[in-house]
């Protein structure tokens, strides 16, 4: 079953199990996030993620025996892709001290509503025929209510839901511009050179901003920030971009409709997280425009044929 799903063959079937890994590992993401920040700061915990996640990029690099790409359009590659990096997590660690660490995932899942928005004009894409249109008007009626769901519970949860959203704005804007300069490069070299970047400006952030190391963080707090730089910024991207090449789109787009409800129900099995009612029917809408957006004008083509 799982095989006539992927389309795996026998030799292939690693491919199932980088499927499920990059769900597991987006769906612990954002409570690592929010744990790695207690005791440490937030932008101590980045900083050590980002430090942790280049060297690890590299040593792998390394071990593959590839070297670091640095002509132009690398270089460009990287400050883009340092946009998606830098600028969305720095978003996201101030905000996660603010919201419940599922609630991250579910802005997140608004990231291909982004990226089409942004592709239309930037990258001269057909995206608004009608059943996008109306799965990116779903989607923003879930964030719509969300945002009543932290307008009503304090005004810091408004300021976190909006510094993620920001977070998902610059994700999007750097997917759409690394697809502009389309560089030859690997997933393992982009990932290196990218993680490279964001370490030093995350730590000239910490630097100018804070500069002081915490005097104590629990063992939760280390594993976490280890975690986050190992697991979650080499091993689920190459694993991402692994599973890209090897699955349809299609089967790639459920990623972002499986995450935020995963990612919430580990935010209330390990960390006590309390997600009112507007907050799941916020994420029922975003889904629904997600499946919309995806696969809503094969339904329309389907529809018209039969009628």
């Amino acid at each position: 079953m799982i095989c006539g799903l992927f389309r795996c063959e026998e030799n292939d079937v690693s491919v199932p199990l980088a499927y499920i890994t990059v769900i597991l590992i987006w769906s612990t993401t954002p409570l690592a996030i929010k744990w790695s920040s207690i005791g440490a700061g937030y932008l101590f915990g980045a900083a050590a993620r980002m430090t942790i996640g280049a060297v690890a990029a590299w040593l792998l690099l390394r071990l593959l025996r590839t070297t670091l790409q640095w002509h132009r359009q690398a270089r460009w590659s990287y400050v883009a892709a340092s946009v998606g990096i830098y600028g969305s997590l720095l978003c996201v660690y101030w905000g996660s001290r603010f919201v419940p660490s599922g609630l991250i995932s579910v802005m997140f899942g608004l990231t291909p509503l982004m990226v089409g928005l942004l592709a239309g004009p930037l990258l001269g894409e057909r995206c608004f025929t009608p059943a996008r249109i109306a799965g990116i008007t779903l989607g923003f009626a879930g964030l719509w209510l969300i945002f009543h769901a932290g307008i009503a519970t304090d005004h810091d949860a408004m300021a976190g839901i909006g510094a993620i959203l920001l977070g998902v704005v610059l994700h999007a804007l750097s997917t759409v511009w690394l697809k502009r300069i389309d560089a030859p490069l690997s997933a393992w070299s982009m990932n290196s050179g990218a993680l490279l970047l964001s370490a030093l400006l995350f730590i000239l952030t910490w630097l100018i901003a804070d500069g002081q190391a915490p005097a104590h963080m629990d063992q939760r707090t280390i594993l976490s920030i280890v975690y986050l730089g190992i697991i979650g910024s080499v091993l689920g991207f190459g694993l991402y971009f692994y599973t890209l090449r090897h699955l349809e789109a299609s089967v790639i787009g459920l990623i972002p409709m499986i995450t935020p409800v995963t990612a919430l129900l580990v935010g209330k099995l390990f960390n006590h997280e309390t997600v009112d009612a507007s907050v799941w029917a916020g994420t029922a809408l975003i889904i629904g425009g997600l499946f919309i957006y995806q696969w809503g004008h094969r339904l329309l083509a389907r529809r018209a044929v039969a009628g």
